[in-house]
């Protein structure tokens, strides 16, 4: 059996220790004994976790607030409803995992990858985002609200401007949120699978809705969407689209 400490990332004090098999892969045994101090709700706040390798992990409810999980492998990782604030996620490889009601809020994701992660009802309020890979990224319903998007990439496209995104919602027959994000390649409409131009959406719209009461809805948040893009994409970005 080894010993596997899981230290405070500024005092060094043992947050939690565990016996991990030795059968159990030397790279993987942070995984093993995060899950079982996850299980056992051990104070996880500040701990140092960077670089580790927790791809897979189960650790729904954790708390890491604070923590250190810089460059971490995180891959489909399960952290449903896991308490992530203000935790330092800079270059962090979360994709595919499950974030859905995890707290992200104040949380440096800098350049992580956050491709095809389930961030549905995920609080990012204030976080960093920066750089970050959102490509497939699911957030209906996830509070963006002072979040830092500067340079993140949605569905491989750069989004620009000081507000790049947008919510309304519930709207529609499926009471979905619908995004508007501002990119370099002009306005991108996403709504449940759909994600495309302004333009593939209301076409997409006449053919599924035509002139019905979910049509309207659509059209009315639309007009906002325009008049967001219309304030808050950046010059250089518009003549781009233009030219």
């Amino acid at each position: 059996m080894a010993n596997v400490q899981i230290k405070h990332r500024y005092t060094d004090a043992v947050l939690f220790e565990c016996e991990v098999p030795d059968e159990v892969e030397i790279g993987l045994r942070t995984r093993h004994a995060l899950e079982k101090a996850t299980a056992a709700r051990a104070d996880l706040r500040d701990a140092n976790l960077s670089g580790a390798d927790l791809s897979g992990a189960y650790l729904r409810d954790a708390d890491l607030s604070g923590a250190d999980l810089s460059g971490a492998y995180l891959r489909d990782a399960y952290l449903r409803d896991a308490n992530l604030s203000g935790a330092y996620l800079r270059d962090a490889d979360l994709s595919g995992a499950y974030l859905r009601d995890a707290n992200l809020s104040g949380a440096d994701l800098s350049g992580a990858d956050l491709r095809d992660a389930n961030l549905s009802g995920a609080n990012l309020s204030g976080a960093n985002l920066s750089g970050a890979y959102l490509s497939g990224a699911y957030l209906r319903d996830a509070n963006l609200s002072g979040a830092y998007l500067s340079g993140a990439k949605v569905k491989n496209l750069a989004l620009v401007g000081e507000r790049p995104f947008m919510s309304i919602g519930p709207i529609g027959s499926c009471m979905r949120t619908v995004f508007a994000w501002l990119t370099e390649d002009g306005l991108r409409i996403e709504a449940g699978c759909f994600f495309g131009t302004r333009d593939e959406f209301v076409e997409q719209l006449g053919d599924t809705h035509g002139e019905n009461e979910h049509a309207q809805e659509y059209t009315a948040a639309l007009v906002l969407f325009d008049k967001h893009a219309e304030l808050w994409t950046p010059a250089v970005v518009e003549q781009k689209v233009s030219a």
